[in-house]
């Protein structure tokens, strides 16, 4: 990873070199082929991180963590989506994720018993928000959950819950207020930390294209009692806490992007430089330079709107034109770039390995997250239309 720095700092700089050396000793490109051609979870590489204490890098020293800064976890997160991309995956449900809503949402009790844990790698989480009917329409969805004595009976669907196959607990969102007016169903959406071990919880991993590593599920709630204690703040609270998280999520998404640009150009530049046709390197064309000189520059293009947002953030701003503009930008950009790179290599990027895969999974950047055109949306509210 020879990319320049955008004013990383030292310890930024030692942080990003600490984990890819780590990763390049437990997750060797062999490994990651396998893992993808089985659609397994990479559990030795998420036990090393969490033995490394890398779990523990966003959340408060109060817990055990390192209070990392938003630029912080960007330098990380760009170096763990150049490495790979289901080991980010895998980071970011628990670490991100997760770990955020005990750190902001739950009671100092869950905290004190939970956050140690997760740090430790004893527990894995995940989120789960989207259902059949409502992805990026949060305050759209079906689930219920209903009080009854000293717990809530929670029933409904959610699809698309990465890494709900694998996690401990998962964060679920449910209605629990009486059908209100069009456009204010937020105010009846609550929020649950439920045990994936729950009677009544089925959880069905899913076939997708890419990220086979971290794979999406559907999970299918019947009358699952969780007490009420797990319900996170109070019944009707939990807009804010979604929207709490949004500006980091979509930094960490263009990061992850950004990363993973960087991988493409990288590969398909080592393959352009030894390939050779009628006597010389496929690079003296320039139909394949000019192809390179694109996937630079949009993979510049990423990274400087990655690190412009989480500047932004750090300074304290509103950065929500920023974090999204990222976002967008990145993940874009990041399919733009693999579909270069595939061309690049044609028929040995198109065969099974590590361009097919890096190909595979770019496509997910704009669609997870918040999609394209979603934030496209918002951009346009924040400019006035």
């Amino acid at each position: 990873m020879s990319y320049k720095s955008f004013d990383f700092t030292p310890e930024q700089i030692l942080m990003r070199d600490s984990i890819l050396g780590l990763l390049g000793r437990v997750l060797p490109a062999e490994k990651m082929l396998e893992l993808d051609k089985a659609s397994a979870f990479p559990d030795e590489a998420f036990r090393a991180v969490a033995a490394d204490g890398w779990l523990g890098l966003p959340i408060g020293s109060e817990y055990g963590g390192a209070g990392a800064s938003n630029k912080d976890m960007a330098v990380f997160i760009e170096a763990m989506g150049y490495y790979h991309y289901g080991i980010r995956s895998a980071y970011m449900t628990t670490a991100i994720y997760g770990a955020s809503h005990l750190q902001y949402h739950a009671s100092e009790a869950q905290r004190q018993e939970m956050l140690p844990r997760l740090i430790a790698g004893e527990l894995k989480m995940c989120i789960a928000y989207s259902e059949p009917d409502s992805g990026s329409d949060a305050a759209g969805i079906r689930t219920r959950a209903v009080r009854d004595g000293d717990a809530y009976v929670i029933n409904g669907q959610k699809i698309y819950i990465t890494n709900a196959h694998v996690s401990d607990w998962m964060v679920v969102s449910a209605k629990t207020g009486p059908t209100v007016a069009p456009g204010a169903g937020h105010k009846a959406l609550s929020l649950f930390l439920v045990d994936s071990k729950t009677p009544g919880l089925t959880i069905q991993p899913m076939d997708p294209l890419g990220s086979r590593t971290s794979l999406p599920n559907e999970v299918f709630f019947d009358d699952v009692r969780v007490p009420a204690g797990n319900l996170l703040g109070r019944e009707g609270a939990a807009w804010p806490m979604l929207m709490r998280g949004l500006n980091q999520e979509r930094l960490l998404l263009a990061a992850t992007s950004a990363g993973h640009c960087m991988r493409i150009l990288e590969l398909a530049k080592d393959f352009a430089i030894n390939r050779k046709a009628f006597g010389k390197p496929i690079t003296e064309y320039q139909a394949i330079s000019h192809k390179l000189a694109d996937m630079h520059m949009l993979t510049e293009l990423a990274r400087m709107a990655t690190f412009h947002a989480a500047r932004m953030l750090d300074a304290g701003e509103d950065a929500v034109l920023e974090t999204t503009t990222a976002k967008i930008v990145a993940t874009e950009n990041n399919f733009k770039v693999a579909d270069l790179g595939m061309q690049i290599m044609a028929g040995a990027g198109y065969m099974a390995g590590e361009m097919q895969r890096l190909f595979r999974e770019a496509r997910l950047g704009p669609i997870g997250g918040g999609t394209s055109e979603i934030l496209r949306n918002v951009i346009g509210k924040r400019m006035g239309l």
